[in-house]
């Protein structure tokens, strides 16, 4: 199923404030319209009620008898209009119609002894009017006499339309105004955006530096940091690619050159004896390149944006030294070195990945074998309170004061090591350390002599 097209950012602003504009101005202009006609509606009340009461007093009790002076002339003038219909109506309540138009709509409810005017809407001869009906206690015995003019609705109309139009062109004009005010603040409002867009669009796959935020508004800052965090991290990935591309081609040469050197010297030779110590060499070569090949990847494993944080579980250190320890005992039993494991009496809870973690360990504890002496020992020291803990201990030659700062540096040897180390082993324990958050020391052992080194971890 296809995705709704989604609205720009400007067209949903642009929605959101004009619909509600134009909605009030048509609330606004039905509100008018409803008190431009009561307007109308007072005023010319007021002349029907003025033309009701001139007609009352033209009526009178004459001998006994309810009569209405109204000479021709008046009547004309009363009934005469260019643009309305005039109607009325006497009657009494002892009496019944008395003058003027029988088809008058009665009012919606009787007065009783109510002396006020009153004002109803009908309809007569197929037209709507407005009628104002009176009450007057003058007919014969006291009886009452009502009056009710009629008058058709077309001056009040008009004048409604003409209020209504006086005060809806200036609304109108600033809605318009409004409108207008809106469309430029969205456009202004989203110039930031749109120099981010350009921003953004204008980089190359190589430019990961910072996006600008001087400009941007403080609601899309969010977005910037976000962006510009995710530019770091995948800066830092990339930097861990190219940097173990460029490690790995230095490092592999020398090896792989001095393997095709053994290789093309063996198939040189005839004589099996002289094949034989350049195939002794080959496996020393290829052994050394496998190595090599296995610190390499697991550098790259470890280092800064490269773990995957996600792999990290819940860990009992003790049970991962011990385990490892384990698989090292056959390489110190040839050196003749004691290797031991004091653990805690407790589990030391850390979170880590497995996999990392062993090959932190196995660094130190092969570090520890390969630059110890022949009858030393080594101790692997866990500790769980208060927080868990990792200690090496060897009783080798150690780490000169001004060469501590040094070893764990890619690709560092001090001078006259022995062994054929390639110098990852500790740059690859501080890698995992810093990918574990564990703070890495080198110390020197209680007895004086040898290195320790202390990996603290934080607890879970």
């Amino acid at each position: 199923m296809p995705a709704a097209p989604t609205l720009s950012l400007r067209r949903q602003l642009l929605l959101r404030l004009l619909v509600p504009l134009a909605a009030l101005f048509c609330i606004g202009a039905a509100a008018s319209y409803y008190i431009a006609l009561g307007f109308a509606n007072n005023a010319y009340d007021r002349a029907l009620y003025d033309s009701a009461r001139a007609l009352a007093q033209q009526v009178k009790v004459v001998n006994d008898r309810t009569v209405v002076d109204l000479p021709r002339a008046a009547l004309e003038m009363f009934e005469w209009d260019d643009l309305d219909t005039t109607y009325y109506r006497i009657s009494s309540a002892g009496e019944g119609f008395l003058f003027g138009h029988k088809a008058m709509p009665d009012p919606p409810k009787a007065f009783g002894d109510d002396a006020r005017a009153h004002y109803y809407d009908g309809s007569m001869l197929e037209q709507k009017v407005r009628v104002v009906a009176l009450h007057l206690p003058v007919g014969p015995n006291g009886s009452p006499v009502n009056v009710q003019v009629a008058e058709t609705r077309n001056k009040r109309i008009h004048l409604a339309n003409d209020i209504l139009l006086t005060l809806v062109l200036p609304q109108l004009m600033l809605i318009a105004m409004a409108g207008v005010l809106v469309w430029f603040g969205v456009s202004s409002g989203l110039g930031p955006l749109l120099l981010l867009e350009k921003e953004i669009a204008t980089r190359t796959h190589r430019d990961l530096s910072p996006l600008p935020d001087h400009r941007v508004p403080a609601e899309v800052l969010p977005l910037t940091h976000a962006i510009n965090n995710l530019m770091q991290r995948l800066g830092q990935t990339l930097s861990v690619q190219h940097r173990f591309i460029a490690d790995a081609a230095h490092q592999l040469r020398t090896p792989i050159a001095g393997l095709k050197i053994q290789i093309e010297r063996a198939l040189l030779s005839t004589d099996m004896d002289e094949i034989r110590p350049a195939l002794g060499q080959l496996q020393t070569s290829a052994e050394r390149i496998a190595h090599l090949s296995n610190q390499l990847l697991t550098l790259a494993r470890a280092e800064p944006g490269a773990s995957d944080e996600t792999r990290f579980t819940d860990i009992d250190l003790n049970a991962i030294a011990r385990e490892t320890g384990m698989l090292w005992v056959p390489r110190a039993i040839e050196r003749n070195i004691d290797l031991g494991f004091s653990g805690s009496d407790r589990p030391a809870h850390i979170r880590g990945d497995v996999l990392l973690l062993q090959e932190l360990i196995s660094n130190l504890i092969d570090n520890a074998v390969r630059y110890g002496r022949d009858g030393g020992s080594i101790t692997v020291l866990v500790t769980a309170l208060p927080v868990p803990q990792l200690i090496i201990d060897d009783d080798g030659p150690g780490i000169p004061e001004q060469e501590r700062g040094k070893v764990f540096e890619r690709f560092y040897r001090m001078p006259g090591s022995p062994g054929g180390g390639s110098g990852l082993g500790l740059a690859i324990v501080r890698e995992i350390a810093q990918a574990h958050g564990a703070e890495l020391q080198l110390e020197k052992p209680e007895g004086g002599t040898g290195t320790r080194i202390r990996i603290t971890f934080a607890r879970t």
